[in-house]
């Protein structure tokens, strides 16, 4: 494993100090020795799921490197559309689109999700599946 890839609800999960899953989350970062990636329509619909204090701490906590965060350029929305329309009857959203996009071009399947119902049906480049990183029971 080279890196691990995160989506919304591990964000969510780590930010929201309510989470019934914060506990385990944070122990997954303390035993994690792996960088972490994202794509910035994650970052944008965290923050859909958090109060100003959580959306400021995931915010600096990204800015001081602990997940790098790469922006989906234009020229990749014809991928991600291609993405989308194969996944139409899941209903995928853009941000995952976006992470089977980043999985795509970097090569890293490993992946921190509660959507492990989805993540389990995407289909990465030559048929490959996302590896679920079990971090919650």
């Amino acid at each position: 494993m080279t890196g691990v890839l995160i989506d919304t609800g591990f964000l969510v999960s780590l930010f929201r100090p309510a989470d019934r899953l914060r506990a385990q989350a944070r122990e997954c970062l303390r035993a994690n020795r792996h960088p972490l990636l994202t794509v910035a329509p994650v970052i944008v619909e965290t923050c859909f799921f958090l109060d100003a204090t959580g959306k400021g701490r995931l915010l600096e906590w990204a800015q001081r490197g602990a997940l790098a965060v790469t922006d989906v350029p234009v020229g990749a929305y014809a991928e991600i559309g291609t993405i989308v329309r194969k996944y139409a009857d899941r209903n995928i959203d853009f941000a995952d689109a976006a992470l089977v996009w980043l999985a795509n071009h970097t090569g890293m399947r490993d992946i921190l999700t509660v959507d492990e119902a989805d993540f389990s049906v995407y289909r990465l480049k030559g048929g490959k599946r996302f590896a679920l990183v079990k971090w919650f029971e």
